[in-house]
């Protein structure tokens, strides 16, 4: 399993991304003002990592096992799942969604703030 500060060095990889420390001292990580990936809410040495997927991949992510619909997200029709193990994302796989769910987080932000953060070249 992946662990925090695995968890955190790679979303920091990401560009344009800031971490904080909210909702029971959960890792939070955001690209601009958007959140894409959250370690946290076990009490155990590694975190549960909840991160945004596309439809098909929810479909598919929630069915696996030590992966479920991300608590809240999930209740309110968003399309999250919270990895609790290893039993069906390796590590490398884990990075992959984490980086789709960075990509899927930035396109919901403006134009002019993908500008800002030099997500898309300034004349698109």
């Amino acid at each position: 399993m992946i662990s925090y500060e695995g968890f955190d060095a790679y979303c920091g990889s990401l560009q344009a991304t800031h971490k904080v420390i909210q909702w029971g001292n959960a890792h939070v990580w955001k690209v601009g003002e958007k959140v894409f990936a959250i370690g946290g809410w076990t009490d155990g040495k590694e975190p549960y990592v909840t991160f945004k997927c596309s439809p098909h991949s929810y479909d598919i992510l929630k069915e696996q096992p030590g992966l479920r619909p991300a608590p809240y997200f999930a209740s309110r029709g968003m399309k999250w799942i919270q990895m609790m193990d290893e039993s069906s994302l390796c590590a490398e796989d884990l990075k992959l969604y984490l980086k789709e769910s960075h990509r899927l987080a930035a396109q919901n932000l403006t134009k002019k703030r993908q500008r800002e953060l030099k997500l898309i070249k300034s004349d698109s």
